[in-house]
């Protein structure tokens, strides 16, 4: 995906963010002691079908591999994003 080269986690916001275009791009996130509730993901429109959403869940999920985190996926796109992408779905909160 070449349209978000940088992703920035702002640990402030709960986010993963990106601007493309000019425009925000964001997936934010809630923590809960051990885990990662990922509550939204959200790309204008017009970005839309770039892979960019995807890119932002991917950095989510892995930030929450490195620490250690479980992940519960109350974002309808980060729900499909990880049955499309078995090797995730070890993060899931049990």
């Amino acid at each position: 995906m070449s349209d978000a080269s940088t992703i920035v986690h702002d640990e402030g916001r709960q986010c993963f963010e990106t601007v493309v275009d000019g425009r925000r791009c964001v997936c934010a996130y809630r923590l809960h002691g051990n885990t990662m509730v990922l509550t939204h993901t959200e790309v204008p429109p017009v970005l839309q079908g770039r892979g960019i959403a995807a890119a932002l869940v991917a950095a989510a999920l892995a930030h929450a591999r490195e620490r250690g985190l479980r992940v519960r996926p109350l974002c309808s796109y980060v729900a499909v994003y990880m049955r499309r992408h078995p090797e995730t779905l070890d993060l899931l909160e049990r």
